[in-house]
């Protein structure tokens, strides 16, 4: 079209046809350096965002850490731990490097379907490489994790992604069977061998932009840490008959002082050195209606009726928001008691 202006001999003679031909080039260079000054503009934009802010302000303390090695088993409460890339971490003991698979095809299970999974409660030695398995009814066994890091990996799958994995053994295996199926056989112990995150962002989680796959974690569903509210629980167990603890929302870091569901609007968060950036609302599955002292799902569904009712967010279909899920963007360690800030 623009070569057919240029070209075209108008009624006004020769000159017409420069004149509106230089017109037009003119038109062009000032579209081109406008859409490249945008493009700039949104670049410089993007990168300013990726980048921690200059100024904090205090919105309160941690009033609770918490590590699951196994991924749908129960806490460890720890006073401190070391941020690594991958998750919370103390010695050996860190956050969702095992999980319990299918024998057939190494498959994960998780709280959903196997709620009393939560009964399963993990400790560690002084040392932070022997890990002691406890649940009712059964004798407790030991994992050596350190022995397991030195083996070779295998495979397994969580949420249809392929991840290496590490047998933990036969006797792991007859004792989960036992404990969650009353069989010899059929599930396993497995662990997460790497201090890198291997997986891409889920499909499902694609839509929040600021995610990444190195947020992905070891074993875990979209990020490697999970924080949440005192205020926000208390404002959950405010509408409920039967209150929930906070453990109950299973989140590594809890902080008292805000206000309730503040933490919804935080961009960055920093607690001592370490700093993260808020890439994902924390929404929520049937796994939160799982007591976590009796391994027991609410036949009323709640918490998460209740949370249908007032926290659900466009575009995040039926499943409510307690949490947030954070990537760490400056490594470090975080203590019981220190001062949380947001920029």
């Amino acid at each position: 079209m623009l070569s057919k202006l240029l070209d075209h001999n108008g009624s006004g003679g020769p000159g017409t046809s420069t004149t509106l031909g230089k017109a037009l080039l003119v038109v062009v260079g000032v579209g081109v350096v406008t859409a490249t000054g945008y493009g700039v503009y949104r670049l410089l934009k993007y990168r300013a965002a990726q980048q921690p802010p200059t100024e904090w302000r205090r919105v309160g303390e941690v009033s609770d850490l918490w590590i699951y090695p196994i991924k749908s088993c129960g806490a460890v409460r720890v006073p401190r731990f070391q941020c690594s890339s991958i998750g919370p971490q103390v010695g050996l003991l860190r956050d969702r490097i095992f999980m319990v698979v299918k024998s057939a095809d190494g498959t994960f299970i998780t709280g959903r379907t196997h709620p009393t999974l939560v009964l399963v409660q993990p400790s560690f030695d002084a040392r932070y490489e022997l890990m002691t398995l406890s649940a009712p009814g059964m004798l407790d066994i030991t994992v050596n994790v350190r022995q397991l890091l030195a083996a070779t990996p295998g495979a397994a799958s969580v949420w249809d992604q392929p991840v290496s994995a590490v047998d933990c053994g036969e006797e792991a295996a007859r004792w989960l069977s036992r404990f969650l199926l009353s069989e010899d056989f059929g599930l396993r112990l497995v662990l997460y061998p790497h201090d890198q995150a291997t997986r891409p962002v889920r499909e499902k989680n694609r839509i929040h932009a600021l995610l990444t796959a190195r947020d992905s974690g070891a074993l875990h569903d979209a990020t490697s840490y999970m924080l949440v509210s005192e205020a926000s629980v208390a404002d959950v167990n405010s509408r409920l008959e039967k209150p929930v603890p906070a453990l109950q929302f299973r989140a590594n870091i809890l902080v008292k002082g805000p206000s309730a569901f503040e933490e919804d609007d935080w961009n960055w968060i920093r607690i001592g050195e370490t700093v993260y950036r808020n890439v994902k609302p924390c929404t929520r599955c049937l796994f939160t209606n799982v007591d976590p002292e009796t391994g027991v799902s609410s036949p009323e569904q709640e918490p998460l009726t209740t949370l249908r009712k007032y926290r659900l967010k466009p575009g995040l279909g039926a499943s409510p928001v307690v949490g947030m899920q954070m990537g760490i963007r400056t490594l470090g360690s975080i203590a019981l008691g220190e001062t949380v800030y947001v920029g």
